[in-house]
């Protein structure tokens, strides 16, 4: 008798898929997909959310003026997603699976019949064995209902999905306890509550993200309420999608139950 399958939503951010010139890290994408073909391959519904449009876009280019931040975001995220979805395309082709690009706002989470209209497509996307790529239109999305960021974005995919597992893939090992003797910042493998969170989160962000460790608590909690298993991980460890999914003691993440 074979084993349900299993759908996980993985969210990569820009601190992971971005490197310290601003640029994309194109061998960490890369890396990031052989963990996702691997889990694909052993029978794993998958829904990748991944930041870097920005990144691939701004390498491609230089404005003949100055943008403001819109500006910015609405040229480099349009020249950005053909980049970013053909290095997907490329990578996931040498393991023989099909991707699909998924772009989103916020308004179709909140009308009913877009938001069923979106779930239809992602669901027939899985039924076919195609993994959905999953950003915001940054192009169109630029008012007050944009996501607060890909976070966000991940968790509500997660619950429209009703997905086995979160995964928020950060460039730290989860949530950091207070300091030892030594200094060192333990990781907190278990969350239970926003109390739990509040006594270790900070408010810093990413260089190029737009959220931080509280977005992701705050997203976490949300989604673990409903039953789905959560997890923030170090996205620059190896294997880390393996480990966390098959709960590896030895490898430092935090769990929201």
């Amino acid at each position: 008798m074979s084993s349900p399958t299993m759908l996980t939503v993985v969210k990569v951010g820009s601190n992971i898929l971005t490197r310290a010139d601003g640029h994309v890290n194109v061998s960490r994408l890369s890396a990031i997909v052989d963990q996702l073909a691997a889990l694909h391959s052993a029978g794993h519904q998958l829904i990748l959310v991944s930041s870097g449009a920005v990144a691939c876009g701004r390498g491609e280019m230089k404005a003949v003026h100055p943008l403001d931040s819109v500006e910015q975001r609405q040229l480099y995220s349009a020249m950005g997603q053909v980049k970013l979805m053909n290095l997907y395309y490329s990578l996931f082709r040498e393991y023989g699976i099909n991707v699909g690009q998924v772009l989103t706002m916020k308004e179709n989470f909140l009308s009913e019949r877009q938001y069923q209209n979106q779930k239809s497509c992602i669901s027939v996307m899985l039924e076919n064995n195609i993994i959905p790529i999953v950003n915001e239109n940054d192009t169109v999305s630029i008012t007050e209902l944009m996501f607060t960021d890909n976070d966000e974005l991940s968790g509500l995919m997660a619950q429209m999905m009703k997905a086995d597992n979160l995964i928020l893939l950060s460039n730290v090992d989860g949530l950091l306890g207070n300091p030892d003797a030594d200094g060192s910042r333990p990781t907190i493998r278990k969350v239970q509550s926003a109390e739990d969170v509040a006594q270790y989160v900070t408010d810093s962000k990413s260089s190029f993200g737009r959220g931080g460790m509280t977005s992701k608590c705050n997203t976490a909690l949300s989604v673990a309420h409903t039953g789905i298993h959560v997890y923030i991980a170090n996205g620059t460890r190896e294997n880390i999608l393996q480990r966390v999914l098959q709960g590896d003691k030895d490898t430092p993440y935090t769990e929201f139950v």
